[in-house]
């Protein structure tokens, strides 16, 4: 084990007087309710630079700092690009619309609300139909130790086969949804596509879908190859899981991908 002292990660620098993101710290709830929304919005501008739009499909959310039996997320049918602080909607965990003027997303009620009730650590989580992962969930098999990569989410991600295919809609499928999502951070739902959660941030949760999503793709481009992959030992892909799999590696991550947007997207905070 690396003795990282007072660091979180051993990607912080040690030399002191350098440029380098640090995790917030709020002056008030409110302070910590506006980074919370900017950060939604910027993981959904992230999202449509990506391509992970499809009509209405996707949903993000992040559960409210004051309230914590609210969460807010993107509106009902706006384009990801399109998502901004004026827009997005505040609902509780009956799928009632608290604050805002848009509809919300049943299926992402269904799925969100029973995660974030079912797990009160969970702040954030993300779903969208994106291509290789949808692909990739309807072989039903797990993302393997081929890549560094994929090792960020070795022994840290389930398969869920319960409702594989079925829209959800029904209530108790966003439950075996929940259940599935003790100690994880992400789930491969057969037939159906990828699902993020963090205990950190909204940050960690689209930035591990954005990896997920990419691991995905890589299984399947090296399926198509027809090479058998050499696959990374269990105790070396734990190891890498330790030190770039994190929920702060993932919030980290997600710091590039937020000062680019902010200087690209200023109308994010209209």
């Amino acid at each position: 084990m690396l003795d990282l002292g007072n660091r979180v990660s051993i990607y912080q620098p040690e030399q002191e007087g350098l440029i380098f993101p640090e995790l917030p710290e709020f002056a008030s709830v409110e302070d910590e309710r506006r980074h919370r929304k900017e950060r939604l919005v910027a993981s959904c501008r992230a999202f449509a630079q990506a391509g992970f739009d499809y009509g209405f499909a996707g949903h993000l959310t992040v559960r409210d700092p004051e309230h914590p039996d609210l969460y807010w997320t993107n509106p009902m049918c706006v384009h990801f690009a399109k998502v901004k602080m004026s827009n997005l909607i505040l609902v509780d965990h009956d799928g009632k619309v608290i604050e805002g003027n848009y509809a919300v997303n049943r299926a992402g009620f269904v799925l969100h609300a029973n995660v974030h009730d079912e797990h009160p650590d969970i702040i954030s989580m993300c779903h969208a139909h994106t291509v290789y992962g949808t692909a990739w969930c309807a072989t039903g098999r797990p993302i393997e130790p081929i890549t560094q990569d994929a090792c960020a989410f070795f022994e840290d991600h389930v398969i869920i086969g319960d409702e594989a295919g079925a829209v959800a809609v029904e209530n108790h499928a966003g439950s075996n949804v929940a259940k599935a999502f003790k100690g994880v951070k992400a789930a491969l739902h057969q037939n159906h596509g990828l699902l993020t959660a963090s205990r950190h941030s909204i940050e960690s949760a689209a930035f591990w879908f954005m990896a997920l999503e990419r691991c995905c793709q890589q299984q399947l481009d090296i399926a198509a190859s027809g090479i058998q992959p050499t696959y990374i030992p269990a105790d070396r892909a734990r190891y890498s899981r330790e030190h770039v799999g994190s929920d702060y590696i993932g919030w980290l991550h997600f710091q590039t991908i937020w000062n680019q947007l902010v200087e690209d997207q200023p109308d994010m905070f209209d």
